[in-house]
């Protein structure tokens, strides 16, 4: 990632959030569009009017600087798209939740988003002349990497592609953002569509969560906004949270669900149809920072907060107390949260104090803890195809990968990628050796690594790994690993990064 002044490094230089997308769902040629003279000057005017009214709202004039470059930003951005061509798509939205059954209903959506622009089909049509038009096509073997990136005050989301096969990867186009992306949830739910689609949602320091259509390239607008902070001047109310969205999981078996955790110690299931909170959870004593929803099991949703607990909510229950929920302490904040692809009633945690613990939903204790970083554990996978493999990344700097099982996890391998303190981690949906990390340091924020590189975690994983791995109701883990597989701290630095 390139600084915008080539000479110096950026004072600010971090990612916060990332996630792999899984190939075959992006078009080929993602739309262009060209932005008419009249949305043009609505962005601008519409971006500006939320910029003062946020002002008024915090009443601190020190914010008109920053007002008065965010406008400028977004107005020499959207020069650029409308000199050569760019914008956003239209979503529209309706439905009850319907957990019980979770069975779909079709229909006309309640609201219809416009769109900022008109498509130019023009635009999608290869010059046989340019040079870079092949790097423009992605193909059936590329990953999207969504890439959250904050230099200086700038904020925006990178949309990397990355072929394994090849060995390549490079940004393909990004979105500007109106403040940094701390998490960051793909979804192929398009409201008012039967068809599946290619979005991103974004949580931001913002408490209005933004949905993107990724295939469109450069938008200026998102295509749905979740929440609205009201407006005085408008006599709009606030919907939605109130502060920063640190976490957001999509219901794949529910598909027109999200939810969302906030510093505003709470979790909203917004219905994606309308657009609208459907069920907002208030049962926490301190911001949620980490939710998951099942797998496979549409009703339940696994949230971990600051407070030192971890809870799994049935949301199938019309009440908010105890009785929708089953809660386990694990002392401090609760960093991520993950379930288990291959034993239904399984999760792992991770705190700031370094430990992850492994539960079993129908125990009232984790079946073991274990103190595995010296700081935070910012990053946490449990792979989906590989049984008992874990990967833990923490704000030391270090990564981990693990073999577990319902007694214990053992170290495998250990990695400085040299990247800083780790923000965040997510593995490839097709290769789970494959991981990406974004981290804090200035020079270099961002790796993709291979732990196949490594001849220890070739040994002990990689027959284990199944692509079409289907779930079932129990595993045994522990097959495969011997006590020679752990791996010494004098071995740390002979891998190599891709």
């Amino acid at each position: 990632m390139e600084s915008d002044q080539e000479d110096e490094v950026p004072n600010v230089n971090f990612v916060p959030s990332l996630l792999f997308v899984k190939r075959g769902v992006a078009k080929a040629n993602p739309d262009k569009v060209t932005l008419t003279p009249g949305e043009l000057a609505r962005i601008i005017n519409d971006t500006r009017d939320g910029l003062e009214e946020d002002g008024a709202e915090n009443m601190d004039t020190s914010d008109d600087e920053e007002n008065e470059e965010s406008t400028a930003r977004l107005t020499g951005r959207a020069e650029e798209v409308a000199a050569g061509s760019s914008g956003s798509g239209a979503q529209p939205a309706g439905d009850e939740f319907g957990f019980e059954g979770y069975e779909q209903e079709s229909g006309e959506p309640v609201v219809r988003l416009s769109s900022v622009a008109v498509v130019d089909p023009d635009e999608n049509i290869q010059d046989e002349d340019d040079s870079d038009a092949e790097d423009e096509i992605i193909k059936p073997t590329d990953n999207l990497i969504l890439v959250g990136h904050v230099q200086n005050d700038s904020a925006s989301m990178e949309v990397y592609i990355y072929n394994e096969e090849e060995g390549s990867m490079y940004v393909h186009h990004d979105f500007l953002l109106p403040s940094p992306p701390l998490c960051i949830e793909w979804l192929s739910f398009d409201p008012g569509s039967d068809k599946p689609g290619n979005l991103c949602a974004i949580g931001c320091m913002d408490p209005v969560i933004t949905l993107w259509d990724l295939d469109i390239q450069d938008s200026l607008e998102p295509v749905c906004k979740l929440g609205s902070k009201g407006s005085r001047k408008k006599n709009k109310p606030k919907v939605g949270h109130s502060d920063a969205v640190l976490d957001l999981s999509w219901n794949r078996n529910l598909e027109h669900i999200l939810a969302s955790g906030s510093v505003d110690q709470s979790v909203i299931l917004w219905d994606m149809e309308d657009g609208t909170p459907h069920t907002i959870i208030k049962e926490f004593e301190e911001k949620v920072q980490t939710l998951a929803f099942h797998p496979t099991k549409a009703e339940a949703l696994l949230v971990g907060s600051c407070d030192g607990k971890v809870k799994v909510f049935d949301c199938r229950s019309t009440t908010n107390d105890s009785s929708s929920y089953k809660t386990w302490n694990l002392g401090g904040e609760v960093e991520r949260v993950c379930w288990s692809h291959h034993n239904e009633h399984h999760f792992v945690a991770s705190t700031n104090e370094g430990r992850i613990h492994y539960v079993d939903v129908r125990t009232d204790h984790p079946l073991w803890s274990k103190e595995v970083h010296e700081k935070e554990i910012t990053g946490l996978v449990l792979s989906s195809k590989v049984p008992g493999m874990l990967a833990t990344a923490s704000a030391d700097g270090t990564l981990k990968v693990w073999d577990f099982d319902d007694q214990d996890a053992r170290l495998t391998y250990k990695k400085n990628p040299k990247i800083g303190v780790i923000q965040c981690l997510d593995e490839c949906p097709e290769s789970p050796f494959v991981m990406a990390m974004g981290g804090d340091l200035k020079t270099k924020n961002f790796t993709v690594v291979n732990l196949l590189d490594n001849d220890v975690v070739t040994n002990v994983f990689k027959s284990r790994f199944d692509p079409s791995y289907v779930q079932p109701t129990t595993v045994d883990t522990s097959s495969g690993a011997t006590e020679d597989a752990n791996m010494s701290d004098d071995d740390e630095e002979e891998e190599d990064e891709l």
